[in-house]
């Protein structure tokens, strides 16, 4: 069935910035302008389209990304809008994953700021062509060119200006077309009618340097335009935007537009940029992946006409419809009810509704394609980062990687129906976001929820009580700490027990070595002369991690070490893998009852800015939280301490940065690693877990 929209008019884009940098805002104005929606909706109102969950619209902030679809001059734009809140770096990573290219919101006043550079280090592991949209120029403290530095020296981007402002602050008015060498002006309070005129005088000077960087950089991507240039010969801007496509499909620039999205100026010209300079799926490397059960790589071309291949980045439950899941189209076509494959799980799918998502309606479609991103529902086995595909034709996508959870709360249901339905939840909602999990400690019977941070749990619990109707009690943030050793260890595990009839029987011996921070575990088969059968060696190995999940000095998963099975002896009748499964436990309990071990503890990359009077103090209270400084700025009045702090640390910092800055001070906190904890804090944490137990 032929495309609605040809491949190279598609495109599918992200919106991606700082929180509250104005990512909703912009998205809401594309919508408005793209005829989407008929008025538009508000974030401080809590009216905002893409912020549909209770949650978002009571915060004014993203938490879940949500997909839409609109038009623009022939042209069809998939947009996923996602969070700025580190808590929610999931919904970028999942997003990026699927998206040609991306819009890159700033604030003007705050310019780069924490997560617009965690964002851009995402996108840069994808290799996603981006291009800049500088808002808020009507804010006090806005600057355009300060923003420009920023990303330049701060993102190690080429920022090229295809927009300059007309004014700054309570004066901007439109902006300069570089390109086409016009004004734009925006003189209705909708941003529905716009105005060409001349470039006011007193920036004409300005445009004429910016307009000469603008060709040099076309050049540089188009030999055309170098020879006219040497010659003067004048230059059409369809010629100078061209190149400016290539250069950005390149990843070597970044155009740059402005505006402020709240006052209804400057998103059209966003738009022409969308359209103009980022990718269409043709303009991507054809998705590569691996025939299941081989090492065998295969490639799926943006084409109608090859095999069908999907991945689902995203699982969600709705009320109303179920579990619905989003896919990704890379090639072929998927007809309502048909089947599909998912070669992740090896198993069958039916496909009975396909869904063209706009935030949280839902329109019917009979049919999709290459390049489309759209969502189905009930899938029963389909979860995040699994490859949908053509049975005939089966491939394995390269799976989402997501970051660990690094905070914990312990939650407890208030009446015995609770009970029954918290788990069901749980389930459901650690299937929609990967970087949400739960256990159940054994011996207590406690749940432990983990997640990113203190919001992210807060919205879980949130969730948990409105939208699965479960009453329960929630404890104090905890910190996941992990355990590791510091030195190789040996280690030996033997089982022996002998019925009345066939008995068991299993001997193991292994030595643990440490890796290196962020390795996690390895195992390594060194066994000589077939002391142990093959066939039992996979349960040895299944035995050492479970052994290691459980933990030895605080009942942590011990990680960053290898496992060698090196030596052992087995029993021609009493043998099993069950006995083989239970020896490699023992040995690890064998080997680390001497081990050198320590405790690990997630460290946070912590700025805070705060304005300059206070420096001396903040600086006391990071120090005295066991901060490292790692540097620090002056932005106009204020200071900004970059440090590595660990989480421990950090709960409630909220409210002393606030009383210890006259509420002037703010701050960010996101991930950075997992570190050894100091010998006095883990004698204090070993005997605080030994107290609780």
């Amino acid at each position: 069935m032929p495309q609605t929209f040809p491949l190279e008019r598609i495109r599918n884009i992200g919106i991606m910035a700082h929180i509250d940098a104005g990512k909703t805002t912009t998205t809401e104005r594309i919508l408005f302008y793209t005829g989407k929606v008929r008025r538009i909706g508000e974030v401080d109102e809590g009216s905002a389209t893409m912020d549909w969950m209770e949650q978002e619209q009571e915060r004014g902030i993203t938490i879940t990304s949500a997909a839409t679809t609109c038009h623009w001059k022939d042209f069809r734009i998939n947009i996923i809008d996602t969070p700025g809140h580190v808590d929610f770096t999931a919904e970028v990573e999942r997003s990026l994953r699927v998206l040609d290219g991306a819009v890159a919101i700033f604030c003007a006043k705050g310019g780069v700021e924490p997560q617009s550079e965690a964002v851009w280090r995402q996108a840069d592991g994808y290799n996603i062509p981006r291009i800049a949209y500088i808002n808020k120029m009507d804010s006090v403290g806005a600057d355009f060119f300060r923003a420009l530095r920023m990303i330049e020296t701060r993102l190690g981007a080429n920022p090229v200006p295809v927009c300059l402002p007309i004014g700054v602050e309570d004066t901007f008015s439109g902006v300069v077309d570089v390109l086409r060498g016009k004004a734009l002006y925006w003189t209705d309070e909708l941003g529905l009618e716009i105005e060409e005129g001349e470039i006011p005088e007193d920036m004409l000077e300005l445009y004429e340097e910016y307009r000469e960087s603008l060709l040099n950089v076309a050049a540089d991507f188009d030999d055309g335009i170098l020879e006219a240039y040497l010659q003067g010969a004048d230059i059409p801007a369809e010629a100078i935007s061209k190149a400016l496509r290539k250069g950005t499909l390149q990843n070597k620039i970044v155009p740059c537009f402005c505006g402020s999205s709240l006052r209804n100026k400057g998103v059209q010209p966003l738009l022409d940029g969308i359209v103009e300079y980022l990718p269409s799926p043709l303009d991507v490397p054809p998705i590569e992946g691996q025939i299941p059960g081989t090492d065998q790589s295969v490639v799926r071309k943006p084409s109608d006409d090859e095999p069908f291949c999907a991945l689902a980045f995203k699982v969600m439950t709705d009320p109303y419809v179920g579990k619905v899941t989003y896919f990704r189209v890379y090639s072929g076509v998927l007809r309502n009810r048909s089947y599909v494959y998912n070669a992740s799980r090896g198993k069958t799918e039916r496909i009975q509704r396909l869904l063209l998502m706009h935030a949280n309606h839902r329109e019917d479609v009979e049919v999709v394609s290459t390049g489309d991103i759209v969502a189905t529902v009930a899938l029963k086995h389909t979860f995040t980062g699994d490859t949908l595909c053509d049975e005939k034709h089966p491939i394995i996508l390269e799976p989402i990687s997501f970051p660990t959870p690094v905070i914990s709360i312990a939650i407890e249901p208030q009446t015995r129906d609770d009970l029954d339905k918290l788990s069901d939840s749980l389930r459901k909602l650690s299937e929609e976001d990967p970087t949400f999990t739960f256990t159940t400690d054994e011996e207590t019977g406690q749940t432990l929820i983990s997640g990113m941070g203190e919001l992210h749990l807060e919205i879980i619990c949130d969730r948990l009580l409105r939208d699965f109707g479960v009453k329960a009690a929630v404890g104090k943030p905890q910190v996941a700490y992990k355990e590791s050793i510091l030195e190789p260890v040996a280690g030996e595990g033997k089982f022996v027990r002998q019925t009345g009839g066939r008995g068991q029987y299993g001997q193991v011996k292994i030595r643990l070595e440490p890796l290196g921070r962020g390795r996690g575990f390895e195992f390594e088969n060194a066994l000589r002369g077939g002391a142990i059968p093959e066939e039992f060696v996979p349960a040895v190995e299944v035995g050492i991690r479970e052994a290691l999940e459980s933990g030895f000095l605080i009942g942590y998963p011990l990680v960053d070490v290898k496992a060698i099975l090196e030596d052992g002896s087995y029993h021609e009748v009493d043998s099993s893998e069950l006995a083989f499964k239970i020896a490699g436990s023992m040995a690890v309990k064998d080997a680390l009852s001497r081990a050198k071990m320590a405790i690990l503890e997630p460290v946070m990359k912590v700025d805070v800015t705060v304005p300059s009077e206070f420096l001396g103090e903040v600086l006391a209270d990071l120090n005295a939280r066991r901060g490292q400084i790692a540097g620090m700025e002056t932005e106009g009045t204020h200071e900004v301490i970059r440090a590595l702090v660990p989480l421990a640390a950090m709960f409630g910092y909220a409210t002393d940065l606030r009383s210890r800055s006259q509420g002037r001070g703010t701050y960010t906190m996101q991930f950075q690693q997992y570190d050894v904890v100091p010998p006095t804090e883990a004698d204090k944490i070993i005997a605080k877990y030994y107290g609780r137990v």
